[in-house]
């Protein structure tokens, strides 16, 4: 087993948002120009859903998205991910289509980079409340929340940046599930209300 594989297998899954950087920041050193999904998955963690959401959720507010397509691919991978979350099982499935898919290692390199130096501030504002919330069964609302959120993305996709505001929601769905924060999941819950009053708007 090669030193890279055996770190992986050690590091506990992230606990915060710098928790995450640093697992991002290990796998995207490297030459190649290219990382698989797969593979940024197992280094963070593809068994709990918390670390998996704030991924996700990251990288659909990066500058990777500006590639065609990779918008309507991180709502898929959301909306997947938190449907099998509603669904009370306790660990998430991608198929190897998805996980096989693939991302410009410098792109991701530098989305965590300009990242870093928010992470340390919102790690502070993070700590354990209102559990009830990060615990079933008012999780799997939070489950139905990040399905919404997925849902929204595919019509706002075709509006320059408008995707940012599901991004976000995401993202907090990432960070309350990860640490435990129930407010976070609260606030990200009324970012995905405002986010579908835009959606409807626009379309009707």
């Amino acid at each position: 087993m090669s030193d890279k594989n055996a770190r992986r297998r050690k590091r506990p899954p992230p606990r915060n948002l710098q928790g995450l950087l640093d697992a991002l920041t290990e796998e995207t050193n490297g030459d190649a120009q290219t990382v698989t999904l797969h593979a940024l998955l197992t280094t963070i963690g593809r068994r709990a859903y918390g670390p998996l959401l704030l991924f996700i959720g990251l990288f659909s507010i990066s500058p990777a998205t500006i590639v065609p397509g990779m918008t309507w691919l991180s709502a898929a991978l959301t909306l997947m991910i938190a449907g099998q979350m509603a669904l009370g099982l306790d660990h998430p499935w991608l198929p190897r289509r998805a996980l096989e898919a693939r991302f410009s290692r410098t792109a991701l390199r530098t989305s965590v980079e300009r990242a870093r130096p928010w992470a340390r501030r919102i790690d502070l504002l993070l700590k354990p409340r209102l559990h009830a919330l990060a615990r079933p069964p008012l999780v799997n609302f939070v489950a139905l929340a990040c399905v919404a959120a997925a849902l929204i993305t595919f019509p706002l996709g075709f509006i320059p940046f408008a995707p940012l505001a599901p991004g976000f929601a995401i993202v907090l769905f990432g960070l309350g599930m990860t640490a435990h924060d129930g407010f976070v999941l609260a606030l990200g819950a009324a970012l995905v209300a405002g986010a579908g009053y835009a959606a409807y708007q626009i379309a009707f």
